[in-house]
Parts: structure tokens; C-alpha cells; sequence
């Protein structure tokens, strides 16, 4: 219940459709009780058994109602029959099972609409909060994690806590109350049998629940199951072109088969476990029920202490209450079910943020001074990337970051976007640690140009759009001029109307890069960050990228992390890491002259100083 209770915090906003559903609920297992109790007064009249009553009774309090009813039916019949015949009675009887059977149905169905909109509404909550928690996670949770699974989270599992979790909703009043208004009409009609019927419903009802007790564990593997191989499909499609090359598709085939042979085992089993609920229980009902035909049987034959028609009456409320206690039996693996799917929603949920913003952060409006880098020392998992690295860029200036792969430069770009936070030192921007500021108003200072043109599939006017949002045209066309792409937008057959497809797949690495570049011209901000954002492209593509990012770096300040060095030799500062510490710094001739790591370097990539 711990869970159900988590996940109910969703359906606060939705509470006036839960308190109407339950009002209908209340009159919907009212009704179901009165359609089968109706069914005794037609009974009465059709086998003859009525009284003539001509006086009226009176109502002498609960303790009576058995009489009372029975003899109010006798006087209403005695005064119509004496004005017409039995058919007439007969016909005022039908009418009156068919009317109970009307309402009970009538709020039945009022019932389930008004628990839609809870339902639905849960569910998209649910989904939501998903989401925003999914990107507020920082990137270092989905180094650890496979996306799959969190796909299948946020649709799969929030799907079983909807069928499972709020399908309870609908039978936590209805199916009670039904069990109860049918308890207190057979007790009415007979306390003896109603006695001997719980001495069995409890024994049956102890089977039943043997039956679900490891669901929750086969539908916890499910699930994972699930998660794995919507993994391995988006891994498939995000690597596509690299599969079809090296001809792996029937590797990546076999893993797939793996994965879903053991769905199929784990589904199988749990398919087989929730199959047998509803006829191990239909069962066990009948067997109930036939031993109170035995019993009741005696009454009415041999001991003559309940009438036909009230037995067959008591039969019917008997049977009536196998439903809702199936529907209960079905309800209690249902939630064993959703317990698995709402645990791991509520991991996600209730995962916290290691790069939480301090309930005293404050805004930084502008850059005035300085980034700086003080002893900064940082590790992913257990080895450092960066030991005591200590670095100033004063505003307006450009700082290069070179060295090997593994030297610790693309780190920098992380931290000092706050993707992740130092273990040791401080970074400061114009003094102030950016661990005292709000995340958002950082990163409005910053721009950044990664190695992987992250391009969405909208429109080439939307990629450029997202970095402010409600820029007009006219400023979109000024920074992709600024970024060298304005003259092959224009040649794309809708401009910058062109859907540009999946991960921006239309467009040619070269073309994907201007656009990135323009999304930060566009955002306009005092720093820039270049993380090796013309080492995937071709020489044309390279010099018209290089171009761009010179007209964008002007009165700027940049950090640059460069693979290719002859991006980066009009630099103020170059700056040589090597496992993840300074070696060299100093201007590009300064450098070159030093004859040390960075010359080595330069000569490693054929560069003619």
C-alpha cells in the first residue's frame, strides 16, 4: 500500500470525479442489491403464495424489515388484485426488477465515467512529472542508466499502474458496499444461512490468495525485460548506419531474440499465475454456492423454516456477491502487478538530483570579469580526470584547451556548464561560485557548440528557435548569415520551413554544425563554449564552420576545446592538458617555441607553424 499511497498523491487535483464516482458507486451497489431483492416479490405473486392484508402495516423499526416487507407486498397486492387481476400484479412486479436493474445500471455506467477523467488524469499527470523529472536528472544518470528503460517507464509502467493501481479505484467503495448491502439482505432473509455461508468464504478466499503471491516478483521481470530490449531498439536505430557497415545485423538480431525469449518465458508465467485467478475463484464460488444449495435445500424441504420464494431470492444475492469478490480476488493481483511497475516509476520520481540548486541561489544577470577554474579536481567513478586545475579567462579573451583524447578537456566544458559539479575546488564567474547561482541563469550566459550537432526533427527555423524561443525571423536569418547556413537554407525546398527529420539526418555534417552554430549566435551570449566543434567535418566544411565561429567569437569570451589545432593558433591562450593537468601554456608561437608537448602535438597532425 506504501506505493499506491505515492502514486494517489496524483489523484488530488481530480478528487471531485473520485467523489462523484463514489456516490454513484454507493447508489450503483444499492440498486444491485434491490434488482435481486425484487426479484421475491414477483416470485411471490408468480407461485400464488401472497396473503390478503387489507390494513396497512406499520414500520416498527429495522428489527422488523423482514415482516414489514413481507407484509406490505401482501397488502399491495391484496388492493390491486381487488380492482384487477394477478397479470396486473404480476405485470407491476416485472416492471419494478426491471426498473431496480435500470438505476443499478444507469449509476454503474455514471460511475465509470466519472472515474475516467480521474484515471486519464492520473496517467498524464503521472507521465508529466515523468518527464520533467527525466530532464531535470543530470547527464551523469543516464551514463548509468539505459534509455530504454526509462522509455519503458514512462509508458509501459505508468500504463500497469493505470490498469492495475486505478483499477482499484473503481472497485474500493463499489464492490464492498455491493458485498455489504447483499450481506445485510440475506442476514434479512435468513441469519442461519448467511452464518453457515462464512464459515466457507473465508477458506475459499485463503486458496485464492495463495494463487498471487509471487506476482509481483514475475511482473517486476517483466517489466525489466521490457525496458532491456527497448534499449537495445533505440540503440539499434540511433547506430543504424554503423550496423548495416560492419554487417552486425544479425548480431544485434540474436541479442534482440534473447531478450524477448525471456519476455515471452517471464510473460508466460505470469500470464498463466493471473489466468488461473478467475476460474480458481469462479470455482471455489460455486462450491460455495453448492453447498448452500444443499443446506438451504434442508430448510425449505425438510425443516420447512424458509420459504421457496425467499430462497430462491437468497440464491441469487449469494451468487451476486461471487462478482464483486472476483472482481476484489482480480483487484489484490492487480496491485501486486502495479506495486512492480510503481516502484519503478517512483525510482525515478523520487531520485534525487545530485546537482540540486541551493535554496538561496540567486540570478546572475551579466558577465563582467572573469570565468575562473580554482584547484578544481574531478572524477567520474573512481580514477580523477582533473587534479588541481587551476585556470583564468578574462572577458573578451579566447582560451584554447588542447591535448590528447582523455586529457580531461571536454570535462571542463561539463563543469563549467554545471552538467556536473566538481568534487574539489570552486568555478567562479566574476567571483561568484556558480554553485550560489540559479542553474538557469547560468547557462543564459553560456553558449555551447558541441562535437554532435544535436539537432531535433522540426523545422531548420525551430532548431535554430530554441535558443529564444520568441526571436523573429528576421534576427533566425541574421545568425544563420552570422553561421554561414542562410545560403543553403535558402536552397532547402521549404527554407526554413524544411523539416530537417530525425537527429537532423537531411542535413550534411557540415550543414548540421551551422546550424548548432547559429542556435548559439542567435542566444547571444557573453560566453561561448566550443567543445571540438569542427572535428567531425570535412576541409570545405571545416572552413566555412571555422569562419562562422570566428564571426561568432568576436567580443566574445571562449573557451575552444580543440582536436584540430589549426582551429585554434589566433587563440589569446592555449592551454596543454595531459591526464588531466597543465603541462604548457602560452600563446600558439610562444608554444611552438618552447619546443615541448604542444610542438610535439602540432607536428603529431602535420601543421605547418
Amino acid at each position: 500500500m506504501e506505493y499506491f499511497k505515492k502514486i494517489l498523491r496524483f489523484a488530488k487535483p481530480y478528487k471531485r470525479y473520485a467523489i462523484l464516482n463514489i456516490i454513484a458507486n454507493i447508489f450503483y451497489a444499492l440498486f444491485s442489491t434491490l434488482a435481486m431483492v425484487s426479484l421475491f416479490p414477483m416470485l411471490t405473486v408468480l407461485f400464488g403464495q401472497t396473503k390478503s392484508i387489507t390494513v396497512k402495516p406499520e414500520w416498527t423499526g429495522i428489527t422488523n424489515i423482514k415482516d414489514y416487507t413481507l407484509d406490505y407486498l401482501n397488502f399491495f397486492v391484496t388492493q390491486n388484485v381487488g380492482e384487477h387481476d394477478q397479470g396486473y400484479a404480476l405485470m407491476l412486479m416485472v416492471g419494478l426488477v426491471v426498473l431496480m436493474f435500470f438505476l443499478k445500471n444507469i449509476f454503474g455506467y455514471l460511475a465509470m465515467y466519472f472515474i475516467t477523467f480521474l484515471r486519464n488524469g492520473v496517467l498524464k499527470d503521472l507521465r508529466n512529472a515523468l518527464y520533467d523529472k527525466t530532464v531535470e536528472l543530470p547527464i551523469s544518470y543516464y551514463s548509468e542508466k539505459r534509455k530504454g528503460d526509462t522509455i519503458a517507464r514512462i509508458t509501459s509502467d505508468v500504463l500497469e499502474i493505470q490498469h492495475s493501481f486505478l483499477s482499484v479505484l473503481e472497485l474500493i467503495v463499489r464492490e464492498p458496499l455491493t458485498i455489504i448491502f447483499t450481506i445485510a439482505a440475506m442476514v434479512t432473509i435468513s441469519p442461519k444461512l448467511t452464518l453457515f455461508v462464512f464459515i466457507f468464504l473465508p477458506i475459499s478466499g485463503f486458496l485464492i490468495s495463495l494463487i498471487g503471491k509471487s506476482l509481483k516478483r514475475k511482473s517486476d521481470k517483466v517489466q525489466r525485460e521490457q525496458g532491456t530490449f527497448l534499449s537495445i531498439l533505440e540503440e539499434t536505430l540511433g547506430g543504424l548506419r554503423v550496423i548495416k557497415a560492419f554487417n552486425a545485423e544479425k548480431t544485434f538480431s540474436a541479442t534482440f531474440q534473447k531478450s524477448t525469449s525471456r519476455f515471452y518465458k517471464f510473460s508466460n508465467s505470469l500470464l498463466h499465475r493471473q489466468n488461473m485467478a478467475s476460474p480458481a475463484s469462479e470455482f471455489l464460488g460455486i462450491a460455495v454456492i453448492g453447498i448452500l444449495l444443499w443446506y438451504g435445500g434442508q430448510m425449505v424441504l425438510v425443516d420447512k423454516t424458509l420459504e421457496p420464494e425467499m430462497f430462491i431470492t437468497y440464491m441469487g444475492l449469494a451468487y451476486q456477491i461471487l462478482t464483486p469478490a472476483k472482481a476484489i480476488s482480480k483487484a489484490s493481483y492487480g496491485v501486486k502487478k502495479g506495486n512492480a511497475a510503481a516502484e519503478r516509476v517512483l525510482e525515478i520520481l523520487e531520485t534525487k538530483n545530485p546537482i540540486a540548486e541551493k535554496e538561496n541561489a540567486h540570478p546572475k544577470e551579466a558577465f563582467t570579469q572573469d570565468i575562473a577554474i580554482k584547484e578544481v579536481s574531478f572524477k567520474y567513478e573512481d580514477d580523477y580526470v582533473l587534479k588541481n586545475f587551476t585556470l583564468t579567462v578574462p572577458k573578451g579573451k579566447t582560451v584554447a584547451l588542447v591535448g590528447q583524447s582523455g586529457s580531461g578537456k571536454s570535462t571542463i566544458a561539463n563543469l563549467v556548464t554545471r552538467f556536473y559539479d566538481v568534487n574539489e575546488g570552486a568555478i567562479e564567474i566574476d567571483g561568484d561560485n556558480i554553485k550560489d547561482l540559479t542553474k538557469k541563469s547560468l547557462r543564459d550566459l553560456i553558449g555551447l557548440v558541441t562535437q554532435d550537432s544535436i539537432l531535433f526533427n522540426d523545422t531548420i527555423k525551430n532548431n535554430i528557435a530554441l535558443s529564444k524561443p520568441n526571436a523573429t525571423d528576421e534576427e533566425i536569418i541574421a545568425a544563420a548569415k552570422i553561421a554561414n547556413a542562410h545560403d543553403f537554407i535558402t536552397e532547402q525546398p521549404n527554407g526554413y520551413h524544411t523539416n530537417i527529420g530525425d537527429s537532423g539526418n537531411k542535413l550534411s555534417g557540415g550543414q548540421k554544425q551551422r546550424l548548432s552554430i547559429a542556435r548559439a549566435v542567435l542566444k547571444n551570449p557573453p560566453i561561448m563554449i566550443l567543445d571540438e566543434a569542427t572535428s567531425a567535418l570535412d576541409t570545405e566544411s571545416e572552413r566555412l564552420v571555422q569562419d562562422a565561429l570566428e564571426k561568432m567569437m568576436k567580443n566574445r569570451t571562449s573557451i575552444v576545446i580543440a582536436h584540430r589545432l589549426s582551429t585554434i593558433q589566433n587563440a589569446d591562450k592555449i592551454v596543454v592538458l595531459q591526464k588531466g593537468e597543465i603541462v604548457e601554456q602560452g600563446s600558439h608561437a610562444a608554444l611552438i617555441a618552447a619546443n615541448g608537448v604542444y610542438k610535439k602535438l602540432v607536428e603529431m597532425q602535420s601543421f605547418d607553424s
